[in-house]
C-alpha cells in the first residue's frame, strides 16, 4: 500500500465504537479473551468474538490459543500504521480547509471592495431605460 493511502477495511474496523473500546481494553490490560472483554463491555461474548474476528482480519489484533479460548493482543505496528494514516488524512484535510478559508477571505475582501466603491461614488443613477415612462395602460 502506498504512503498516504488509507486502508478502508482498517478504518471500517476502527470506526465501530465497540471495537475501539475493545482496543482500549486490550491496550490497557495487555491482552484479553472474548470472555474477559465481554465482562467489561455491554455486549455478549458472541458479539465480542465477532468484533475480534474483524479486528484480527485487518491485523489490529492477533490471537494465540489459551486453553479453550484465544488470547488477543494488539499489534502495535498495525496500530501505528492506523495512527499514521489518521495523521496523514488530518493533514490533508487541514490543507484543504486552509485553501477554502483563503478563498472565502478573498471573496469577502472583493465584496467589501465593491461595497466601498459603491459608497464612495454615491448612489447609482436610476436606470432610465427600464424606468416607467408614464401611467400603465390597462388592457
Amino acid at each position: 500500500m502506498e504512503l498516504g493511502t488509507v486502508d478502508d477495511d482498517l478504518w471500517s474496523a476502527i470506526g465501530d465504537p465497540t471495537r475501539r473500546r475493545m482496543l482500549d481494553l486490550l491496550l490497557s490490560e495487555g491482552h484479553g479473551t472474548a470472555t474477559t472483554l465481554s465482562q467489561r463491555l455491554p455486549v455478549t461474548r458472541q458479539a465480542v468474538a465477532k468484533h475480534l474476528v474483524v479486528l484480527d482480519r485487518v491485523g489490529l489484533v492477533h490471537a494465540t490459543p489459551a486453553g479453550r479460548e484465544k488470547q488477543y493482543r494488539v499489534d502495535g505496528a498495525q496500530l501505528a500504521r492506523a495512527v499514521a494514516q489518521l495523521s496523514s488524512v488530518g493533514s490533508a484535510w487541514d490543507a484543504r480547509l486552509q485553501r477554502i478559508r483563503h478563498i472565502a477571505e478573498s471573496i469577502q475582501r472583493t465584496q467589501r471592495a465593491v461595497v466601498f466603491e459603491d459608497h464612495e461614488d454615491g448612489p447609482a443613477p436610476p436606470d432610465r431605460e427600464h424606468a416607467p415612462s408614464g401611467p400603465c395602460q390597462g388592457g
